[in-house]
């Protein structure tokens, strides 16, 4: 049996995959937590193969958790389940550590191959982002202005559309606050904006657009 963690702030969805697994024959739920620092929590005492998880979280942003199990627990497997656009966050989901990025409009039995699939040692996209890649094209500018960020840059344009101050993000990533602001220059240049609001409100527009 494949041990699934789930890991999402809402409780209907965590409630609703357990129900949709019980029947399974080869997954066994054994946990469900809401935030980030729970899933690490969790797997420091119990074992599990693959957590399926959100990437927006209150405590501990999903990226974030992907580059502490990618460090502290290489061989727990994680799927991105999310209803962000596949688009912006998957590679980045993928580099971070992830093996596969699921979006929440799928139905289970695409769920199930996932997780059967990434289970077996494959990565998990949709068939037109795998395309997509496969032939080095991409859906329109805004795509491919979210492949050219890194990681860490997506990181900080999350917390930063949240409405994470500096010191906030610092302290959930890790970093100092000076390395924060470069980042977010970086950010701002790439966006070609000027301040802030512009920032976020141009990441959104993005976002919108794919």
């Amino acid at each position: 049996m494949i041990k699934l963690l789930i890991a999402d702030n809402h409780p209907i969805i965590r409630k609703g995959l357990e129900l949709l697994f019980t029947a399974s024959s080869n997954i066994e739920v054994v946990g469900s937590v809401d935030d980030g620092e729970a899933i690490l929590e969790f797997i420091k005492k119990n074992p599990v193969d693959i957590i399926l998880m959100e990437v927006d979280f209150p405590k501990l942003n999903g990226l974030t958790v992907l580059r502490y199990l990618k460090n502290d627990f290489p061989d727990v497997k994680t799927i991105i389940f999310s209803g962000q656009p596949e688009e912006v966050y998957a590679i980045n989901a993928i580099k971070a550590g992830s093996s596969g990025y699921i979006s929440k409009s799928v139905n289970i039995i695409t769920i199930s191959e996932a997780i059967s699939k990434v289970h077996d040692g494959g990565i998990h996209l949709s068939n037109e982002l795998t395309q997509q890649l496969a032939f080095g094209t991409r859906s329109n500018k805004s795509g491919s202005f979210y492949k050219k960020l890194s990681t860490r840059e997506s990181e900080v344009l999350k917390l930063l559309t949240v409405g994470k101050k500096n010191k906030e993000i610092s302290k959930e990533l890790d970093i100092n606050e000076k390395t924060v602001s470069t980042y977010k220059a970086r950010l701002m240049r790439k966006l070609k904006v000027t301040n802030l609001v512009d920032l976020v409100n141009q990441a959104k527009i993005n976002q919108e657009l794919l």
